[in-house]
């Protein structure tokens, strides 16, 4: 039986890896799934290690508090890979920790893949040395990353964006605005705080006064709220309640269709940035970080842009808020300026078409299952 070790440390690398687990149990039989993951790797048939839950992690100042049980998963990991030796290393984006991980099972001669490639161009250029040195093989789901592991002769393949076919549309509009008891005459206006913690504590009490003002501006939009079920329900709950918006609709769930059907979103940085671009919504981006570990990443962040479609564009298509300017006024000054300006709208929304066409039409999940299937039986990428 072969047997892979996988590690993710968030919620969409829990979905990315699945899909490629599922078309990995398509072709490989029998196969053992073992590590680090999420509920979604787990119906893949993945043995839990840690649930990567105990990982989201976010800034300078958050990794350095939570730095004692990163070294125990670290000890625990180097003990398990030494005596078990699976026969493939998967590391899934989160480099922080998977960099760490590829060093250590290099030196137990294992074979490594790395899952979505760290952005090296964007920061800590020194992990493409890394990516050269611990690393058997990587998959870039950005276009122009290839180019460049290939100037350090790194073994590589752009695979696709798996963003693109993980979006599937469950409910109509008729249907999403029965399930969530929204008015289907009305506009909606949505929100995405994050999945992580200490994301929507710095983002939801902001967006909560934004919704107050906006409620007076715009009577005749619906503002709604996704929430990540990772999070627990009583942390909305309570910030709903001091804030008086008892009434607020919360999606916990299709958040697919909440970016389709909504007419303008507000959306942390992140993987929803490319979801919301590949749908075709207009938004605005917002990133507010820990104050220290902002400072110390403007110091070393070498790309122009925090969005994923402004990078991908190398220019500003989608608006970006960024720590001091995540308020009310600016959040709700960038809303109007694109509700209130067609022209502006519909430009944002031609950038989003010509997005699908430079990401492409491969199947992120099923280019990514034959490489690592080639790796396992020593074929020749």
């Amino acid at each position: 039986m072969k047997k892979i070790f996988w590690l993710v440390g968030d919620k969409s690398g829990d979905l990315h890896a699945s899909k490629v687990m599922q078309q990995l149990n398509q072709d490989i039989s029998p196969i053992q799934h073992i590590g680090i993951g999420g509920p979604l790797m787990q119906n893949q048939g993945l043995e839990l290690l840690f649930p990567y839950e105990k990982f989201l992690i976010m800034g300078f100042a958050e990794v350095v508090k939570h730095l004692p049980f990163i070294l125990k998963v670290e000890y625990s990991l180097k003990k398990f890979l030494a005596q078990n030796r699976p026969d493939l290393v998967v590391l899934v984006d989160y480099p922080g920790l998977n960099l760490r991980i590829a060093r250590m099972s290099f030196k137990l001669r294992l074979k490594v893949f790395y899952f979505i490639c760290p952005q090296f161009w964007a920061w800590k250029h020194f992990r493409v040395l890394k990516l050269k040195k611990y690393c058997d093989y990587v998959a870039c789901i950005l276009p122009f990353e290839k180019k460049m592991l290939d100037n350090y002769l790194i073994p590589s393949s752009y695979v696709g964006h798996p963003v693109k076919e993980e979006i599937v549309f469950q409910l109509d509009k008729n249907g999403f605005a029965e399930k969530y008891q929204l008015a289907i005459k009305q506009k909606w206006i949505g929100f995405f705080p994050g999945s992580r913690a200490n994301e929507v504590q710095r983002l939801l009490p902001i967006y909560l006064e934004v919704i107050k003002k906006l409620k007076n501006i715009k009577p005749n939009y619906q503002f709604l709220i996704s929430k990540s079920n990772s999070l627990p329900k009583g942390m909305f709950d309570d910030l709903l309640l001091k804030n008086q918006l008892k009434d607020m609709k919360i999606i916990d769930e299709n958040n697919y269709e909440m970016i389709k059907y909504s007419d303008f979103l507000i959306v942390k940085s992140g993987t929803s940035t490319i979801e919301t671009s590949c749908i075709g919504t207009p938004f605005v981006i917002v990133y507010k970080a820990n104050c220290l570990s902002y400072i110390l990443a403007k110091r070393i962040i070498k790309v122009k842009y925090i969005g994923m479609p402004n990078i991908i564009f190398d220019k500003l298509i989608v608006p970006e808020l960024i720590q001091n300017d995540v308020n009310r006024d600016k959040i709700i000054e960038t809303i109007l300026f694109y509700l209130d300006n067609e022209d502006e709208y519909q430009k944002m929304s031609s950038h989003f078409k010509d997005l699908h066409d430079i990401l492409g039409t491969l199947s992120a999940s099923k280019t990514t299952a034959d490489l690592i299937n080639n790796l396992i039986h020593g074929i020749a990428i």
